[in-house]
């Protein structure tokens, strides 16, 4: 019982000071669609237009802390939004999930658990920025470290 209470304590701090958590309470206008278990918003500060977040309601940092149903709404949803995009923004569209609790939440990280949605075209600001420097960064996997990580991956 005490790990419960220490548990809703914990959560109940980390809303209130979530942006996002924030973001819902105060029925903010930058969000675009709210469901049952999740929402979706427009990204402020965004990295190009139409850049859209799916936020489950819960505060939670991973998706292994949400529930099959959390999890299938959060998915449907972006999926839902995905469509969107690429039928009426862009031809293409990145969906991210960042978890790296080793980066302090600040104005361009929050802990909150989110997919990104980013309208991309060919050649965009984002690709002249920084992923046309890609065939700079990715390296062939070799088979000694495809084992090594098969391993690993297995415990």
């Amino acid at each position: 019982m005490r790990h419960k209470i220490k548990d809703h304590l914990y959560n109940l701090a980390m809303r209130t000071n979530c942006p996002y958590c924030n973001l819902l309470r105060r029925r903010d206008k930058r969000v675009l669609l709210r469901k049952k278990r999740v929402f979706a918003a427009f990204s402020d500060p965004r990295l190009m237009p139409g850049h859209l977040l799916i936020i489950p309601k819960k505060y939670v940092e991973k998706l292994s802390e949400l529930n099959s149903e959390e999890r299938k709404e959060i998915f449907d949803t972006a999926i839902y939004f995905q469509e969107k995009i690429l039928k009426n923004i862009a031809p293409g569209c990145d969906m991210r999930q960042h978890y790296r609790p080793f980066i302090p939440q600040r104005k361009f990280k929050v802990n909150h658990l989110h997919i990104h949605l980013q309208p991309r075209k060919n050649k965009d600001k984002l690709w002249e920025k920084t992923q046309r420097y890609e065939d700079n960064i990715f390296r062939k996997l070799s088979e000694k470290e495809r084992e090594s990580m098969r391993k690993r991956l297995a415990k």
